[in-house]
């Protein structure tokens, strides 16, 4: 049995700029945090010749090519494995659709299972990058590369995405005390709705291929905060951080009109009225997650579950996709 795990994460900055449309041209940035909440993969040797593949959904198949999940199916293609004594089974700490990124963690967490398998050692970048040629290139996903990378890499790290389409890494050295604090006052609560990302996340990346002015401006404005983010980290200034969130989400709202929703508006302002510095709801939009910075927990979480929200705590991950157990 192999059991492998990836991070979920959240978008510190930048997010939006990672989407091939726009790097390719302007060059893409984005801070992002790999979180411990994970989407975990188990590979089994199934008793019949037979592949069994448990999600969601639950498929019972002869041949590769007959598996219906997409990103299985090419996976196993990619590494060459055809099974037929073979179970795989995915679990995720979160649900799907919520803006953390668990496409790309599932898409590392397999691979990495895979490769275990058949006793290849493939290093993070490599990983990163083959979940990016199978989301991006074979199943043309309108997405980005950041939750791929991070889930690959962990920790709190900075990526600029080229337009050669090389990405370089850089983890953010942070101060081990405003790391902690960062830590302990980013709060998440779920707004009790998922979404598929994919319909913002093709406009944006359909009107930058048009490059349509208002929303190049968009993204050069949000890599710009995200440049900004990780300055104000990096001098340990998180007032500063939390400014800059807020100011982000104000702008990303702009992007889309499927971006936010007026409860969602009514539970931002809710948050700011009682404590809530700054914040955004992580992903694409839509749904999902709220995220905030305070210094006013315990006020901000009453009032927040008070309109019926569920926290979810959460810690900064720096192991990123990992092998969990092998026998």
């Amino acid at each position: 049995m192999i059991i492998t795990r990836s991070p979920l994460r959240i978008c510190l900055g930048g997010g939006g700029t990672d989407l091939p449309s726009y790097y390719r041209q302007h060059t893409g940035f984005v801070i992002s945090a790999a979180i411990n909440r994970y989407v975990y993969i188990t590979i089994n040797e199934a008793f019949r010749p037979r592949i069994i593949v448990k999600y969601s959904k639950f498929e019972d198949v002869e041949r590769v090519d007959e598996i219906q999940h997409p990103i299985i199916r090419e996976a196993l293609k990619l590494t060459g494995i055809t099974g037929p004594y073979l179970e795989i089974v995915s679990l995720s700490d979160i649900p799907a659709g919520t803006g953390m990124g668990s496409s790309g963690s599932f898409t590392t967490a397999l691979l990495c299972a895979l490769h275990t398998l058949k006793r290849d050692f493939v290093p993070p970048r490599d990983l990163a990058e083959q979940a990016c040629h199978i989301e991006l290139k074979l199943l043309n996903e309108p997405i980005g590369k950041q939750d791929q990378y991070i889930a690959a890499f962990g920790g709190i790290t900075c990526f600029q995405f080229l337009p050669d389409d090389r990405v370089g890494v850089e983890p953010l050295k942070i101060p081990a005390e405003t790391l902690a604090n960062l830590e302990d006052n980013l709060l998440l609560f779920f707004t009790g709705s998922s979404r598929n990302a994919s319909d913002i996340l093709r406009d944006q990346d359909s009107r930058t291929k048009q490059n349509n002015s208002e929303m190049i401006e968009n993204l050069h404005f949000t890599k710009q905060l995200g440049v900004e983010s990780r300055d104000a980290l990096l001098a340990a200034d998180l007032r500063k951080f939390a400014d800059l969130m807020n100011v982000h989400w104000q702008h990303k709202k702009k992007r889309s009109p499927g971006m936010s929703s007026g409860e969602i508006d009514q539970l931002y302002e809710l948050a700011r009225a009682n404590g809530a510095l700054g914040g955004k709801l992580v992903g694409a939009g839509g749904g999902g997650f709220l995220m905030f910075y305070t210094e006013e927990k315990t006020r901000l979480r009453a009032v927040m579950r008070h309109a019926g929200l569920r926290e979810v705590r959460m810690q900064f991950d720096f192991a990123g996709t990992t092998v969990v157990a092998h026998s």
